[in-house]
Formats: C-alpha cells, sequence, structure tokens
C-alpha cells in the first residue's frame, strides 16, 4: 500500500487500512523523505514547504494516525527516519536540515510522553546511503563526500534497515528517546 504521508486525511485512511488487513499496528517505521537541495538565496518557497511537508510534516500525520491505537494497546514502537543532517548540516540544505532536526526534537518529546504506555520512540540518522537520492550526485560531488567519511565508502540500504529492525525489536525494549546516528563517522 502506499500514500502521500503529506496528507493528514490519507494517513488516517491507510492506518485503518492496515488495521483492517492485519488486525493491529505494532510498528511504525517514518520513513517517507525527500529533498531539494540548494542555497537559501535561490530556494522557493515551494522547495522549503515541500521537504518541511513530506519530512517533518508527515511524521506527524502518521504518528497522530497511529498513536491513538498504540495507547489503547498500551504498546507500540516508532522509529522516525532523521539523517545526520539534522545533526551536522551541510550548507544548502537549509529545508532538509531543518526538517531532519524536528524529526530529532519530535523524537524526544513524544518519547516522553508516550514512554508510560510502553512505547518506544526512537530515530536513525543515516549519513550518506546508496540511495535514489544519492545516486543523482556527480561524480565529482561524491568523491568530495566520501572523502568526509572516515570510513570511506557510502552506506548499504541494508545496514540502515538493520538498526531500524534493532530499534523495533523486543532487543531494544530498554531504549527510547535515542538517535542512533549511522555516517561512517561523518558527523564524528
Amino acid at each position: 500500500m502506499q500514500l502521500d504521508a503529506k496528507d493528514y486525511s490519507e494517513a488516517f485512511r491507510f492506518v485503518e487500512e492496515v488495521k483492517k488487513t492485519f488486525s493491529k499496528i505494532d510498528i511504525l517505521v517514518n520513513n517517507a523523505g525527500i529533498t531539494r537541495d540548494k542555497s537559501l538565496m535561490m530556494m522557493s518557497q515551494e522547495d522549503w514547504s515541500d521537504v518541511i511537508d513530506t519530512d517533518l510534516t508527515g511524521v506527524f500525520n502518521m504518528t497522530r494516525a497511529c498513536i491513538i491505537t498504540f495507547l489503547k494497546q498500551k504498546s507500540g514502537c516508532i522509529v522516525n527516519m532523521s539523517s545526520v543532517s539534522g545533526i551536522h548540516p551541510l550548507a544548502g540544505q537549509v529545508n532538509y536540515a531543518a526538517a531532519k532536526a524536528g524529526v530529532i526534537g519530535f523524537t524526544k518529546s513524544l518519547a516522553q510522553e508516550v514512554a508510560p504506555y510502553n512505547i518506544r520512540v526512537n530515530a536513525v540518522a543515516p549519513g550518506f546511503v546508496e540511495t535514489d537520492m544519492t545516486s543523482a550526485f556527480s561524480e565529482a560531488y561524491r568523491a568530495k563526500v566520501m572523502k568526509m567519511i572516515p570510513l570511506g565508502r557510502f552506506g548499504a540500504p541494508e545496514e540502515v534497515a538493520q538498526v531500524v529492525v534493532f530499534l523495533a525489536s523486543s532487543a531494544s525494549r530498554y531504549m527510547t528517546g535515542q538517535v542512533m546516528q549511522l555516517d561512517g563517522g561523518l558527523g564524528m
């Protein structure tokens, strides 16, 4: 099933469809994200809004759609995808950095709010990962970035997935409000 995470009503419809199909929801992974990188001077209001609405408001919409179910169950796990850019931003990413830093604040605040209900909320902050977003980089930019990463490579999607699986599993049942930085040492 697919949805536009920016659409508040669609998020609720999606969650109801998931509940009909699977009878309950235990885990929410907020993973919708886009970039519109450029300097602030060149950034349009649409560039700003598209990124904020997808990367941050989408997290609110999906979490809001799930939270009542989690509260009634007195259990649930939320994993939010942030970015190393929300912790150590690069120039030309004010919209993306603001959204991903917002996801971190959202994660930590909500974790405190829902912990008494046995609901855990954590975030993953990947660095550069081999995805459709990074495949658009020029060779020159890719080489420049690679020099900034102590491990000397981009991450693999499977490496990020393994961290998400850990955070969603009972192996991390004593973790909440945490941000796991997965960036090859970029943010050190």
